[in-house]
């Protein structure tokens, strides 16, 4: 029986020390001695759950810049910036309305940092009274009547992230340019050689520019009044290349005096000659071959 007590006793010892678990134990009972090994004891326990806080990402955060203008994402930096591609084509940074030397218009523009804006934008509309209504090839007059039509692509580029902006980008013209003949003095002088006026009856033709594609560059200012609103001016110029002219005479078949004397042009002359002669002297003009742009507007940012 004592053997049986000292026996139990080591075991309950043994249970409670994960030590001696892997030593034997030696029990003596008088002079006999036995060695028992013990077994590890395994011991469960219930695992408590953990909670595992999970930081949410921020939304991103949107700051307005007063002096540079522009709207800016503190947190992203997708397009080398500060918008993600969705963000950037559902959400438009500004839109502007204008007027200029381009026509009348709007654009609308997309903030890709604090420095760069994109922009899409169509000005058009009757404008020649903003260059006068009138030019002179030579010593022939022209009234003009224009009908622009001038979508362009650009970029607005702020290099000190300020109110100085350098623009740059495309033009698609499609401008119809008409022009008219006045005559002086009861002569059209072409080429040093005056025709009767009468004879050659009205001059009328059209302009086109050869460049389908216009490329443009201008220097402005986008200075802000509040959060939301600012205003802009621009000036610069856009290349339309050569232009390509037409006029026509009324009566072509109208023969035509010459009313100074000069006696070194062929003779029978009619009137769709001297258009011919008017009209190469029109392309020679090359008309707003580099065609200024200054424009002025308003803006509403978002």
């Amino acid at each position: 029986m004592k053997l049986i007590k000292l026996t139990a006793i080591s075991a309950a010892v043994l249970a409670s020390t994960a030590a001696l678990a892997a030593e034997p134990v030696i029990v003596v009972d008088n002079n006999d001695a036995m060695a028992y090994e013990a077994q590890p004891v395994a011991v469960a326990y219930e695992a408590e759950p953990v909670a595992v806080a999970y930081e949410a990402e921020p939304a991103p955060s949107y700051a307005y810049n007063a002096d540079a203008g522009v709207l800016s994402n503190t947190t992203g930096a997708v397009l080398g910036g500060t918008k993600t591609l969705f963000q950037t084509a559902i959400n438009p940074a500004s839109v502007s309305a204008e007027v200029g030397t381009l026509g009348y218009g709007a654009n609308v523009a997309w903030s890709m940092n604090e420095k760069t804006e994109l922009q899409a934008g169509w000005a058009g509309g009757d404008v020649a009274d903003l260059f006068g209504g009138d030019f002179d090839a030579n010593d022939v007059n022209y009234d003009v009547d224009a009908d622009f039509s001038n979508p362009y692509l650009g970029v607005q580029y702020r290099p000190v992230a300020n109110w100085f902006t350098m623009g740059a980008g495309i033009i698609v013209p499609d401008n119809d340019i008409d022009v008219t003949a006045n005559s002086k003095g009861g002569t059209y002088k072409i080429n040093d050689v005056s025709y009767n006026a009468d004879d050659v009856g009205t001059l009328q033709g059209t302009l086109e520019h050869r460049n389908k594609l216009a490329p443009y560059a201008t220097i402005g200012f986008r200075p802000n009044i509040t959060n939301n609103f600012g205003v802009f001016g621009e000036i610069g110029a856009a290349y339309m290349g050569k232009t390509d002219a037409t006029v026509n005479a009324r009566n072509p078949g109208n023969p035509v005096d010459i009313s100074n004397g000069v006696t070194d042009v062929p003779s029978g002359l009619n009137a769709g000659q001297v258009a011919k002669l008017a009209e190469q002297e029109l392309e020679d003009k090359d008309y707003l071959e580099w065609f200024p742009i200054v424009k002025v507007g308003a803006t509403y940012r978002f």
